[in-house]
């Protein structure tokens, strides 16, 4: 990732372009992972009804309901582990980036392929933001657009059956939950960090924002 940006930057003489070029080459190599991730999730509001029908149906026997909704999951091709497949790919990548990225843009030669030549300066400047060092508004412009993002990935449910449903109603109040503490957590640890981090961030939330629309916005055939 490191001898990309700076092949990159070499050829452009602009560090937010290499960033933004790393965002798309990252972007579309988990995208058939992110793609299966978000149908599963669009699906997964589907055939909420149905659930819920075979949890009062066998509330008294959970083996039944185990296997009624396995057999669900398989018929509508569910898959409940997707994102957490999809999670564990992207731990990595973040890590690697905040490695990169931890002491501002300062890049150790001995790290270089052989056939990257390693430029003796690098400009941080993009937009007039300094990516080696926090940046504040660009926090918070990427916290704004991940409130988005958590809007955006919870597809419209279908009401409850009833109004004292407790599952779903602690569901309910888990999901507004996150759609605030995810953004806080965003600006506070993208303040602490390289703008470069945050560019990289806010890139890959609007990626993520543009393709959960079309996604749980498409019609069924």
């Amino acid at each position: 990732m490191l001898n990309f940006l700076i092949l990159v930057y070499i050829y452009t003489n602009n560090f937010g372009i290499a960033v933004i070029a790393l965002t798309v080459l990252v972007r579309t190599l988990i995208n058939p992972l992110n793609q299966a991730a978000l149908e599963s999730q669009k699906n997964m509001a589907e055939i909420q009804p149905k659930l819920k029908e075979i949890q009062n149906k066998y509330k008294d026997s959970p083996e039944k309901q185990a296997q009624e909704m396995m057999a669900l999951y398989k018929d509508k091709k569910f898959n409940p582990f997707s994102g957490i497949f999809l999670l564990f790919i992207q731990i990595p990548i973040i890590l690697a980036l905040f490695y990169i990225f931890k002491e501002g843009i300062n890049i150790n030669p001995a790290q270089m392929y052989s056939f990257v030549a390693f430029p003796e300066t690098i400009n941080p400047y993009f937009l007039g933001i300094d990516l080696s060092k926090p940046n504040l508004y660009l926090a918070v412009i990427t916290a704004i657009a991940q409130f988005f993002q958590a809007k955006t990935s919870m597809p419209p449910a279908p009401k409850a059956a009833t109004t004292d449903d407790k599952t779903t109603q602690i569901t309910n109040m888990m999901q507004k939950q996150m759609v605030i503490f995810v953004p806080l957590i965003t600006l506070f640890v993208l303040y602490n960090l390289p703008a470069a981090l945050g560019l990289y961030w806010l890139i890959t939330t609007i990626f993520s924002i543009v393709q959960q629309r079309s996604i749980f916005n498409k019609k069924e055939a």
